[in-house]
């Protein structure tokens, strides 16, 4: 992932069949898909891979328990069919998690175990186990720290977990490796239309060197998520909104509040909603909520109600009391949800599933998540091939295996557990210096090798990149990773060929960043 070397391509490829914008799942997915059927293929990010809603997910590869009780089947059958995917084309970043559903009424333990068993029946051949009635002491057994008082029983099922950064990541690198070019840090500003409304070419700018280019190409993906409609509106300035944003949050708490591998599925909280207490690279991540947001913005804030709900929610549960204090970090995304024709639908009740819209050349690509993320880019790929006459090539991503699978999962310290197939030559990187090895953190074993790694292999170019999505530091724990950026600065700008200056405001944006991530 040489960035300079991708940029020369900008001037050297006259055409483009498609050009995406945006480099979250459904960008990057898309990437992937058209790259592999020989499409000549760009994708532009203004800011890192995976920066907004993608990188800060429940962490979840599910068909969606929740869904099955909305009624929403082929959501739910297509989502596990997905998650079967992934689990064996990003091997080293799938892990099998088991849920418990913990019963404080009797009847809800055999009320549950129906609905799962629908949910076991429609996995069938992709199925990570099935769904078991457990009694409270077995319930207590797998879940040490939940209030045992009035428990009556269990239910566990089985759902698959992920980081969602690092399969960004790893995605960027697939479609770079397939023949496309993806470039973070450039920025789509306009938009060329003849007079058929037909955008001939655009023009973006690089946000490191402020330099601009004009492109051509055939197709254009709009897969901007939660700014979908800003992108819309630059192509025809009377849009109307197709995207709701809906903000989900989610508090980092350390691993002593669970101190299991399992994680606890709350069924319904108090606004009707499913909330999560799982283990995650040794921590717990609590969440999620569903409020609607009227403005989107690159890094949501978390409102206090928010916060307050999620902790007073797990208390109920758990025999450590959280407190605002105990939270490590903070983080928020907006999902982009697809405006229902029906106004009156709380955001919870508007379905996941994606939508895709064509204006002339320009296609967006509107909701889904991150469990679907292959089949949407399929979706919409196959829709360029119609519309607009390309050569029928069919779909190969089902086979793909993402840069990093490995053939066999195999157990690794954390702060490598997701390098998979890299970690041989991350390891003999590491080894080369005696310097690579020394850590950038007291309490986390993160390395000043694997800086050097993220830019040189994962096109990491600000501090914020490599603390908050090469290594997930800034989600774990805000304020080690606030601890530590004066270290990465220093390493980074020897390394990116930078000055004291670039350190200088590298630091300053980072401050700013963390604030947006500790409870005040």
């Amino acid at each position: 992932m040489h960035r300079d070397k991708l940029i020369s391509q900008l001037t050297s490829t006259k055409e483009w069949d498609i050009i995406i914008i945006g480099g979250g799942a459904s960008g990057l997915g898309i990437a992937v898909d058209a790259a592999s059927r020989g499409f000549k293929t760009i994708l532009f990010e203004q800011y890192d891979f995976a920066k907004g809603t993608s990188s800060k997910s429940t962490k979840l590869l599910h068909g969606g328990v929740r869904y099955l009780a909305q009624g929403d089947i082929k959501l739910v059958i297509e989502a596990l069919e997905e998650r079967g995917h992934l689990e064996k084309n990003a091997r080293h970043l799938f892990k099998k998690l088991e849920f418990i559903i913990p019963n404080y009424t009797w009847w809800k333990g055999p009320y549950y175990l129906m609905g799962l068993k629908l949910y076991d029946w429609l996995s069938k051949r992709l199925s990570l186990g099935g769904s078991k009635f457990i009694s409270k002491k077995t319930v207590l057994k797998r879940l040490p720290t939940l209030k045992s008082k009035g428990l009556a029983n269990g239910v566990s099922y089985f759902d698959g977990q992920f980081d969602d950064a690092r399969l960004a990541i790893n995605l960027a690198q697939t479609a770079i490796e397939l023949g496309a070019v993806c470039l973070n840090y450039v920025k789509v500003e306009r938009f060329n239309k003849n007079s058929n409304d037909l955008i001939e070419s655009i023009e973006v700018r690089d946000n490191e060197t402020h330099k601009s280019y004009t492109l051509k190409g055939k197709a254009i993906i709009n897969a901007t998520g939660i700014f979908t409609d800003s992108v819309l509106k630059m192509y025809n300035p009377n849009h109307k909104k197709t995207v709701i944003p809906s903000q989900g949050i989610h508090l980092m708490l350390d691993g002593s509040f669970l101190e299991s591998e399992k994680a606890i599925m709350i069924p319904k909280t108090s606004d009707g909603r499913v909330l999560f207490i799982i283990p995650w690279h040794t921590k717990v991540i609590a969440g999620t909520t569903d409020t609607l947001i009227k403005k989107p913005k690159i890094e949501p804030i978390p409102l206090q109600e928010e916060v307050d709900f999620i902790l007073e929610t797990i208390n109920q549960y758990l025999t450590k009391t959280a407190t605002r204090s105990d939270v490590l970090s903070v983080f928020s995304g907006l999902r982009p949800l697809a405006k229902p024709s029906n106004d009156t639908l709380t955001t919870k009740e508007v379905s996941r599933s994606h939508k895709i819209i064509i204006d002339n050349n320009l296609i967006s690509i509107i909701g889904g998540k991150w469990t679907t993320y292959r089949k949407m880019a399929e979706d919409v790929v196959n829709q360029i091939i119609e519309s607009f006459h390309f050569q029928k090539v069919p779909c190969k991503t089902e086979e793909i295996a993402i840069h990093g699978n490995i053939s066999e999962k195999i157990i690794l310290p954390d702060h490598l557990s997701f390098y998979g197939n890299d970690l041989e030559s991350y390891l003999e990187f590491e080894k080369s210096n005696v310097e690579h090895a020394e850590k950038i953190h007291p309490n986390y074993a993160f390395t000043k090798g694997q800086i050097i790694w993220s830019i040189q292999h994962e096109m990491a170019r600000t501090v914020e990149d490599f603390l908050s999505r090469r290594i997930r530091l800034l989600l774990l724990d805000a304020q080690a990773a606030q601890e530590a950026a004066s270290l990465v600065a220093s390493v980074m700008a020897k390394s990116l060929g930078k000055d004291s200056k670039w350190e200088e405001n590298e630091l300053l944006a980072f401050k700013k960043l963390v604030d947006k991530y500790i409870i005040h």
